[in-house]
Formats: structure tokens, C-alpha cells, sequence
């Protein structure tokens, strides 16, 4: 399977450098470039706002995760408790 992905991401980068190379050639005048900068800096902010929201993401599954914890300490800590007092509990 690593074999199938990794052939899948080699012909993918083959493409984008065969993409590159096309578009690298026809617009290396001034021009062609100025055109090109409006889309960049639309990209870069989509990119931007991506950040943002996968931050806002990121600190909410973390505040979840910090919660989940503190649950899973507290009940392990209960059980263990217990079965302290059952095992202390049985007849001999």
C-alpha cells in the first residue's frame, strides 16, 4: 500500500512540475506576472483564513481532549478505589 502511495504522490509531483514548467514559460514577461499577483494574494488569503480556522479547530479539540482527560483520570482513580475496597473487602 505505502508502494501505491507513493507512486500515486510521484506521478502527482510529476504533474505539478510538468504544470510549473507550462506556466513558468508563458508568463515570464511583466505582464503575464502581473497577472499572476491578484490570484496569488487571493490564494494567500484563502490560505490565511485556512490558518485561522484550523487554529480555532485545533484549540477546541484540545480544550475536548483536556476535558476527556481530567474524566479519565477522575474514573481511574474511582475504579482503582474501588476495586481496592473489594479486594480489602473478601473473606479469607
Amino acid at each position: 500500500e505505502l508502494e501505491n502511495q507513493l507512486a500515486t504522490k510521484s506521478k502527482i509531483l510529476d504533474e505539478l512540475k510538468q504544470s510549473l514548467a507550462f506556466n513558468g514559460s508563458a508568463e515570464q514577461t511583466p505582464e503575464g506576472l502581473s497577472l499572476r499577483i491578484p490570484e496569488l494574494c487571493e490564494m494567500l488569503d484563502s490560505i490565511a483564513n485556512q490558518v485561522v480556522q484550523l487554529k480555532t479547530s485545533m484549540q477546541s479539540i484540545t480544550e475536548q481532549w483536556r476535558v476527556y482527560d481530567e474524566a479519565y483520570a477522575e474514573v481511574s482513580l474511582k475504579t482503582t478505589r474501588y476495586l481496592y475496597c473489594i479486594n480489602q473487602c473478601k473473606p479469607s
